[in-house]
């Protein structure tokens, strides 16, 4: 039988994975997508994501969100183990 330690445990590591699912895709997430699944990030600044991205580009590296006024080190950083880069033309190679 599991001891409720070993679940603690495992809820603990595998907790944030579970809740947010494969990731986010920081260059196809819509701003709600954004806003839920980041950590520190609501709707407005979730919409500031989306707005750079359709000036500037897709991301190139997770750390080029803090180019994005509003999202600073600490955000990334929070949310890096669940945030991915992959653009449409990576998923049809």
């Amino acid at each position: 039988m599991v001891s409720l330690r070993r679940m603690a445990s495992l809820a603990l590591v595998f907790g944030p994975a579970l809740a947010y699912g494969a990731g986010v895709n920081i260059n196809t997430a819509d701003a709600e997508t954004l806003a839920t699944g980041m950590s520190g990030v609501g709707m407005k600044k979730a919409s500031d994501i989306v707005a750079y991205r359709s000036e500037n580009g897709p991301f190139k590296a997770v750390d080029e969100l803090t180019r994005v006024q509003g999202i600073g080190p600490g955000i990334v950083d929070r949310n890096r183990s669940n945030l991915t880069i992959m653009t449409a033309s990576d998923s049809s190679e």
